[in-house]
């Protein structure tokens, strides 16, 4: 850690020296990882609480009841139907001259908002008339989901406009992911420890102060990526075609469906969070129910976390040497082996919980890849549809793909709650749900995991087509197109 605050500081005097490259920008380099890990360990100081807690606190401790949260989780979803294309939408259609550019001002915007509509959604407040409770679900969901998609497509599209480096691009998706790493372990590891009471029961009241802590650090740390993001590619560059029609949704809509890239890296996405967020609150229970300890769940769970930093070192020369789509494809099947092993019947005892600890190990070391470059397979599709439309449309693009992504979010889990209340869950029992319900978590945990890490393989393998070959071969068109453009407008 030390070696990195010092290249920041170098960098930071060499910026200051107007030690700059070609084009005037100061060089690509460690603040450039840092600053961009930062925006999304903001965003997850916000989703991360809610992605981790948000259904237990919502049948347990606000007692809503399986049913009528997954319906209201279902309904919330149509705003994300039409909140992620049009916000998305309107973010290409500004081509406004905004004082600290337009991505870091709808940046802001958003991380404030996130803030506040944070700490609405976790009032703790369980004694309130039902309809009361409902109401305070729809409308802190709804204030959330907005302003995190104020922060968020910005955030995502920002990627293609800081470098267009595939290789570079590769390193800013890796430390994202660190960034959604840290932000994830923080809930994920404290969370259960000051939460959850000495019988497993969930400490609404705890929730709330956490939800200001983080929803404040989140805030800090998007201060600091917008102080220190160098913006290398002109904002609201267009290519020849652009100047001739106007923005058309439905036209970018049906170029992203035309964009198997995005349509891959989306599907991929998709996968990882039915199986990740929408087993959330089945593995909650699993840990409460069934291995008798949501204390010690955060710790275990991180184990999956763990092998991202063991490729964030190796990341750069594994894509120069393989390509992003190759070593994608190999994460997800050592993924899916890893879940398969989640099927082993060990019972809840040591060998049980260590068969699970292993289990994650493997999950975790094939989910590796695929979260290290994650995002930099969003950038090139991205940069994809500018090469066979000659449109730039990073915000509709992007947001299409956020917009799939929360879908798989909120339907996931609705639909995974509706599962375990077939399968004998019931909320209003909190920790002390039978046996029986409780080793039904455990296989509808291995049967959530497997789904997703043999989607994930599909989508990577057969339906996202930029290959390294391929990725090569656009990168450079793009260069001279761009050059080209350029040149005339000069």
């Amino acid at each position: 850690m030390n070696k990195y605050l010092i290249k920041i500081q170098e960098e930071i005097f060499m910026a200051k020296e107007k030690k700059l490259d070609a084009n005037g920008y100061r060089k690509f380099g460690m603040l450039d990882r840092i600053s961009y890990a930062a925006g999304d360990f903001g965003c997850n100081m916000s989703f991360a609480l809610k992605s981790s807690i948000m259904a237990i606190f919502w049948t347990q401790f606000m007692a809503l009841g399986e049913e009528m949260y997954a319906t209201l989780l279902m309904v919330v979803q149509v705003w994300d139907a039409i909140n992620d294309p049009l916000l998305g939408s309107m973010f290409d259609a500004d081509k406004r001259n905004y004082k600290r550019g337009k991505f870091k001002t709808y940046i802001l915007i958003g991380a404030i908002g996130l803030l506040f509509s944070g700490l609405f959604f976790f009032l703790p407040l369980p004694n309130a008339p039902k309809m009361m409770r409902c109401v305070l679900f729809v409308l802190g969901y709804v204030l959330w989901d907005a302003f995190y998609t104020i922060a968020n497509v910005p955030y995502g599209s920002m990627m293609s406009v800081i470098t267009t480096d595939g290789a570079e691009r590769s390193e800013l998706s890796t430390w994202r992911s660190i960034g959604s790493m840290i932000g994830n372990i923080v809930p994920m590891v404290l969370l259960p420890v000051i939460c959850y009471d000495a019988s497993n029961n969930l400490k609404g009241e705890v929730v709330f102060v956490a939800a200001i802590v983080m929803g404040v650090f989140g805030l800090v740390a998007f201060s600091f990526m917008l102080k220190t993001t160098e913006i290398r590619v002109e904002e609201n560059s267009v290519t020849i075609s652009e100047k001739k029609q106007k923005f058309n949704v439905f036209k970018a809509f049906g170029n992203f469906m035309k964009n198997r890239a995005a349509v891959g890296a989306t599907l991929a996405a998709m996968a990882m969070f039915i199986g990740m967020q929408g087993s959330t609150t089945a593995t909650t229970v699993l840990f409460q129910s069934y291995f008798g300890n949501a204390k010690a769940s955060g710790i275990i769970m991180l184990i999956s976390y763990l092998p991202m930093f063991l490729f964030m070192p190796f990341i750069k020369k594994i894509v120069n040497k393989y390509g992003k789509k190759e070593a994608c494809a190999v994460g997800a099947a050592v993924s899916t082996f890893g879940a398969l092993l989640l099927f082993l019947p060990l019972g809840n005892g040591t060998a049980g919980l260590i068969g699970y600890i292993v289990a994650q190990a493997f999950f975790g070391f094939g989910l590796g890849f695929y979260t290290c470059v994650s995002w930099a397979l969003m950038a090139d599709a991205i940069d994809y549809n500018e090469w066979k439309n000659h449109t730039k449309e990073e915000g509709t693009v992007y947001s299409l793909h956020s917009f799939f992504r929360k879908l798989a979010q909120g339907m996931g889990p609705s639909i995974v709650v509706l599962i375990m209340k077939v399968l004998g869950y019931d909320g209003s029992l909190g920790a002390d749900q039978p046996i029986e319900v409780a080793t039904n978590m455990k296989w509808l945990v291995a049967a959530l995991y497997t789904f997703s890490a043999a989607v994930m393989f599909i989508a990577i393998a057969f339906v996202y087509d930029l290959n390294k070959k391929k990725v090569a071969e656009m990168t450079a068109e793009l260069e001279e197109r761009r050059a080209a453009n350029t040149d005339m407008q000069a």
